[in-house]
Formats: structure tokens, sequence, C-alpha cells
């Protein structure tokens, strides 16, 4: 038989107070947030694909009769996603601005984030202005190269700052297959 030693005082545990979760906000960067700095970074991307749209709204019949592939989307699809990608691109960027305000080094992060924004803007006059569409491709393929350092330079800074630029690589690497077909159908 074991021995019970009597003496020996139980002590009541007492719970540990429930750690606080704290609340994701995508526009908190190391707990600071500024409206204004947010506000210019995505409206940068947003205006900026606007205008390129306005620009080349008389391409529109043009495009209409071009032969595309079958998985080609609505206008109204490209639409919606480049206004989604805008937006994400422009909190992207916001991210790093502040972090990059708060001391961080991107190592030319954001520089590869506004060159390859405008590569982006230049290639909708490439390819439906100009209707380059071989060239346009090229020029989406170093889009593509571009996106992917801005990405990573983004992650090594802000990891959802890269993250939120993942659908915008994905996109731009879908438009290059539908670019490469388009031109294959109507110029080679």
């Amino acid at each position: 038989m074991k021995k019970q030693n009597k003496d020996k005082v139980k002590i009541p545990k007492v719970p540990r107070p429930l750690k606080k979760k704290r609340k994701f906000n995508i526009f908190k960067v190391n707990g600071e947030f500024k409206i204004i700095p947010l506000l210019i970074n995505i409206l940068i991307p947003v205006l900026g694909g606007f205008v390129v749209g306005y620009l080349n709204r008389n391409t529109i019949d043009t495009y209409e009769m071009l032969k595309k592939p079958f998985f080609t989307p609505t206008a109204i699809v490209f639409t919606i996603v480049w206004t989604m990608l805008y937006i994400l691109m422009g909190i992207a960027a916001y991210r790093i601005f502040m972090r990059n305000k708060q001391g961080a080094d991107d190592k030319g992060g954001y520089f590869f984030y506004l060159l390859q924004l405008m590569i982006n803007f230049l290639w909708s006059f490439i390819f439906f202005t100009f209707r380059l569409y071989g060239i346009s491709f090229i020029v989406l393929i170093i889009l593509l190269v571009l996106i992917l350092i801005t990405f990573i330079k983004f992650i090594k800074v802000d990891k959802i700052a890269g993250l939120l630029l993942i659908p915008y690589l994905i996109w731009v690497a879908y438009a290059g297959v539908l670019n490469f077909f388009i031109w294959v159908l109507n110029e080679m």
C-alpha cells in the first residue's frame, strides 16, 4: 500500500486569464493606421487603371472582332477583376509605404511596384491601341517578372503585402496565356 502524505495541502488551480485574441486588421501596420497614405496608395492604381481604360475606350469594337480562345472572360469580368486587383495592389503598396516610414528597408520594392504598375498601364496601349499582340505578349512576360520581383521584395518586408500580390501574379499569368492565344489566332 502506498503511504499518503496527510500533511500535503492541495492548492486549488486558478484559471489563467484568457489571452485576448488580436483582431486582424489589414490596414494596421505594426498597430499604426494612416488613412491618407492608404487612400493615395489605393487611388494610384485604381485611377490609373480607369484613365487607361478611358483612353482605350474606342478600341472595344476592334477587340470584340478578334478571334479569342474559348476561355476568354467577358468584359465585365475583366473590369471587376482588375478593379479588385488594383485595390489589393494599393493595400500592399500602402503596407510597404508604412513599413518604410517605420524604418524598414524594402530594398527597392516600392520602386519595382511603381515600375511594374507603369508597365501594366503601358501594356494596355500596346495591346488595345496599337494592336501589337506579339510585342504586348513580350511586355506581359516582362511585367510578370517585375511583379515577381515586387512580390519577393514585398514579402521580405511585410508578409501580408506580398501575399496580397498573389492574385495579381496569377491573373497576369492568365492574361499572358490569353494574349499569346490572341496573338496566335490573329497574327500568325
